[in-house]
């Protein structure tokens, strides 16, 4: 007898291949998240070696290198890191023709095919390695 609540039981009729096909979709989506936490990374990291490198340029002008600060505040200093776009924009573009759109497409999927529950695939997965009746092993909280 399965101990799955309902929040991630799987529907009446659903069978095997779905619950797996649904899962995949989903970590897909995660995997998605993942690089756009990455990406997020990235436009800080850019952000701040940006600034730092502002600052580099104001120390070598005060340190007497005035043509060599100029030069490269010049050409890096507020540079593009693509071609017309900051790191902001890289983001924006992600998030809005990307990111949404999956985040949608995935919701809509578990919602035609699961009853909108997440995770199905996992808590049957945990059902099933789950030592029945050992502690650390509850089937919910």
């Amino acid at each position: 007898m399965s101990t799955l609540d309902d929040a991630h039981a799987r529907p009446p009729g659903t069978g095997d291949a779905t619950v797996a096909a649904v899962g995949k979709v989903s970590e897909a989506l995660e995997y998605v998240e993942r690089a756009r936490g990455h990406l997020y990374s990235f436009h800080q990291l850019m952000g701040h070696a940006d600034l730092l490198l502002g600052q580099a340029c104001d120390e070598l002008r005060a340190a007497g290198h005035g043509a060599v600060a100029d030069r490269l505040a010049e050409d890096m200093v507020g540079r593009n890191v693509i071609r017309g776009r900051w790191t902001f924009q890289v983001v924006e573009e992600f998030d809005d023709d990307y990111w949404s759109r999956l985040r949608a497409h995935e919701k809509r999927v578990r919602d035609d095919l699961m009853d909108g529950k997440r995770h199905v695939y996992e808590a049957e997965m945990k059902e099933d390695r789950r030592t029945k009746g050992r502690d650390g092993h509850e089937a919910t909280p």
